[in-house]
């Protein structure tokens, strides 16, 4: 199979960037995206030409690294899958791919295809945590937890903090992200105490990085790797206007 790349070429956040045109062939079906650009990284060193900086580490779905934005669409055009699980035979031999990075300005590029996306790291620290002293550890299997709560609580946990929602909204919202999140550990018992805090601490962060705000689109869900459902914005809603409301009787 051959292929056309164009593919963003960008030193650093401080520098203009440009798409540079690549051809490369030889390439087989089976290969995944990203071992799609270790050969073309490969034939571009040997031409003492520098290779194109991107994203990755377990290459199995489950980092959230390898973030590429592929003919306009996060992850590329396969359905609940990243990069690294996106295979060459999704694209029609000799047609032109356009690799781009996320699209946000709360994701500095940094180099090339790299994003910063340390923004939602500061997220999850805002509140992203359970502070309520339990005493030692107990044993698992000490604190019942209903099914329904823990499945809906495991899907939220789903969530590998890609960025994919943020770069597939028109708004470039992470409120995808932020609900996966505050649904995870407000879905169970042990995260009740901190519920409503959290969701104003974390919502009060996700604006204070530069994200836009949730319109109901629905970019998001579609371009998700793992799927998480927008029902999870409406019960981060929820949680904010009951944090809201709590607050102005308290005062």
């Amino acid at each position: 199979m051959k292929f056309q790349l164009n593919v963003w070429r960008q030193a650093s956040s401080n520098e203009a960037g440009r798409l540079e045109p690549h051809t490369i062939d030889g390439i087989t079906g089976d290969m995944s995206f990203l071992e799609m650009f270790d050969l073309l990284n490969e034939r571009l060193q040997r031409e003492g030409k520098e290779p194109i900086a991107f994203d990755h580490d377990c290459r199995e779905g489950i980092c959230g690294s390898c973030s590429m934005m592929i003919d306009g669409l996060a992850h590329g055009p396969e359905r609940g899958a990243t990069t690294c699980q996106l295979h060459m035979r999704s694209f029609r031999d000799g047609s032109s791919i356009t690799v781009e990075p996320w699209r946000s300005s709360a994701f500095p590029v940094l180099k090339d295809l790299v994003v910063n996306r340390s923004a939602f790291d500061r997220i999850i620290q805002s509140g992203g945590y359970v502070g309520v002293n339990t005493g030692g550890a107990p044993d698992g299997n000490a604190l019942p937890v209903p099914k329904p709560m823990q499945e809906r609580a495991m899907d939220a946990a789903e969530c590998i903090g890609c960025g994919a929602c943020v770069a597939a909204c028109p708004n470039a919202s992470a409120m995808l992200f932020l609900s996966a999140k505050i649904g995870h550990l407000g879905s169970m018992p042990q995260g009740q105490a901190e519920r409503n805090v959290r969701a104003t601490n974390m919502v009060a962060t996700h604006d204070r990085e530069g994200f836009g705000h949730c319109t109901n689109i629905g970019e998001c869900e579609a371009a998700c790797p793992k799927q998480i459902s927008t029902e999870y914005i409406a019960q981060l809603h929820r949680d904010y206007l009951t944090s809201a409301a709590t607050a102005v009787v308290q005062a």
